[in-house]
């Protein structure tokens, strides 16, 4: 499940996003409402979470152009306490459901998860790819039933390229989604690949020279 997060408060925006990414999402951050309406207008989420008072572009006219545009994406509002006449204004102009701030993030998470249930999303903690099975809510990943010792980095990769199976994804994404503002050296993601096949199994991971990684779905 990949969902884009609009949120100009950093803080905000890295607490909502390592609960999403400890839940098992893949999680992209616009920091304003035209970087916002840009990602959701060219690139493909299951949903989108957005405060309304963003910069350069407000919330609401944010939802209003992408739902003229057609887009049928899921939308989670986060309104000011106390912003009635905003709510209102944010279903009208197209959201799914709003919350109110402050909130807790359990709750977040219980909307998004009922918001994709709603749109016919399967929303699970669980990742299986032929016999290895990623417990995104437990930090835990198995291999016929073998519990499998993983770092955290190790985890972030074989997680993101889980939830990316089947699709080539290139070194400098998983340098975004798997150290984050961290800037590691230049052979870091090969050395952490490396690392990880040799505890899941060499052909686990897939190399496209020149592209990327892929974890590709066992035929039946």
């Amino acid at each position: 499940m990949r969902i884009l997060l609009i949120e100009d408060e950093p803080a905000i925006a890295a607490d909502v996003a390592g609960a999403l990414a400890a839940t098992g999402y893949v999680t992209d951050i616009a920091r304003d409402g035209e970087e916002g309406w840009f990602k959701a207008s060219t690139e493909e989420y299951d949903a989108l979470i957005l405060d309304l008072g963003l910069p350069k572009l407000d919330g609401l006219s944010v939802v209003r152009r992408l739902r003229e545009d057609g887009s049928p994406v899921p939308i989670l509002v986060l309104t000011a306490r106390g912003a009635w006449l905003q709510r209102v204004e944010g279903i009208d102009a197209g959201a799914d459901d709003y919350l109110t701030k402050p909130f807790e993030m359990e709750e977040l998470l219980a909307r998004l998860a009922a918001l994709l249930r709603r749109v016919g999303r399967h929303v699970t903690p669980l990742i299986e790819v032929g016999p290895l099975r990623i417990d995104t809510r437990r930090l835990r990943v198995m291999i016929n039933g073998r519990a499998i010792e993983l770092s955290p980095l190790e985890f972030r990769l074989l997680r993101y390229l889980a939830h990316n199976r089947d699709r080539v994804v290139s070194q400098g994404e998983l340098v975004e989604h798997v150290y984050g503002s961290d800037e590691p050296e230049s052979n870091a993601v090969e050395a952490l690949v490396a690392r990880l096949r040799r505890k899941i199994g060499a052909g686990t991971i897939e190399t496209r020279r020149g592209h990327g990684y892929i974890m590709e779905t066992p035929a039946p």
